[in-house]
């Protein structure tokens, strides 16, 4: 069953979760929705070990947190301090940015905290918070004027932010609602999302790897010069590449043109001669039956989805 994420949560829950997940070994991100304010809603604790720095990221259209900029909590958990940051991609420069009157009036993470911090310091602050731990009791203090920060403030701090992003990516702000809805059964787009998330619990997970570095995934949306893999796995006993492509709505011969052109990029910028690919699609294809007889090394798979409904419980 593919979960959309909780419903009616305050932002205020949400972040108090975060903060006390963030001490834990639990590197879980299922608990969270997959949007927010018709934004793409990605957390991260780290991949295999626990992250210096969790976040939580919200993502417009063509963004990635490897690839774009957004904005973005960022935890640095040994200094007590939360930071809502206009974030910016440290992997890979993306085509635009924040505009400049953010990049020439807003210093920098590293500039404002003024320590050697382990990632993101070419992110821009925003807000910056110390946060206070008692128990499983979550305090907020704006560090520039020493006042407490209540769960109102923290939303209407986010709020602020995500407005000016979505007003830069000229989106709708009433797209939280209607998108949510049009795209509750887009399979799809919360396929990718399901994969990752479960990776373990699938077919997949028990053959490949997903590739972590640092603690940070690197898998997922891996950029080529030719293109976007939407996952890029090892095998286990081979510890070669493998190219997973999901079909979204395109045509066969689409999807195994593409599919060939990355397992080639891989083949040549990573000298590995046994690299396969895997396409994921809803149904059978015939067409596609066909095109898979003479491309060597790549594997059809078909995934299944189970909805259930349940009474809220509700009046």
């Amino acid at each position: 069953m593919i979960r959309i994420g909780m419903v009616n949560e305050s932002w205020g829950s949400v972040l108090e979760k975060f903060i006390l997940q963030a001490h834990s070994k639990d590197l879980k991100t299922s608990y969270y929705s997959k949007e927010w304010n018709g934004l793409r809603l990605r957390v991260s604790f780290g991949m295999g070990v626990p992250a210096r720095v969790p976040w939580i990221a919200f993502l417009g259209p063509d963004m990635e947190v490897s690839y774009g900029f957004y904005p973005v909590y960022l935890y640095y958990k040994e200094l007590n301090t939360l930071i809502l940051a206009y974030g910016v991609s440290e992997t890979e420069e993306f085509k635009a940015t924040w505009p400049t009157e953010v990049l020439n009036s807003t210093q920098t993470v590293a500039d404002h905290l003024g320590v050697n911090i382990p990632r993101y310091g070419d992110s821009f602050v925003f807000k910056l918070y110390k946060v206070q731990i008692n128990g499983s009791k979550i305090e907020y203090v704006y560090t520039n004027t020493n006042q407490k920060a209540s769960e109102k403030d923290i939303e209407a701090d986010l709020n602020t932010l995500l407005n000016y992003y979505i007003k830069i990516l000229s989106l709708s702000t009433n797209a939280s609602e209607s998108e949510y809805n049009s795209n509750l059964f887009n399979v799809e787009r919360q396929l990718e999302d399901f994969l990752i998330d479960n990776w373990d619990k699938t077919d997949l997970g028990k053959k490949y790897n997903l590739i972590i570095e640092d603690g940070e995934l690197m898998s997922r949306q891996y950029r080529t010069d030719v293109g976007i893999i939407d996952i890029l796995a090892k095998d286990k006993q081979t510890d070669s590449y493998v190219v997973i492509e999901l079909k979204r709505g395109q045509t066969s011969d689409d999807t195994v043109g593409q599919i060939a052109r990355y397992m080639g990029w891989i083949r040549e910028k990573k000298g590995d001669k046994n690299v396969m690919g895997i396409i994921i699609a809803g149904s059978d294809d015939e067409r596609l039956n066909y095109a898979l007889k003479i491309v060597p090394n790549v594997k059809l798979f078909l995934y299944e989805v189970d909805f259930k409904l349940r009474e809220s419980g509700g009046v």
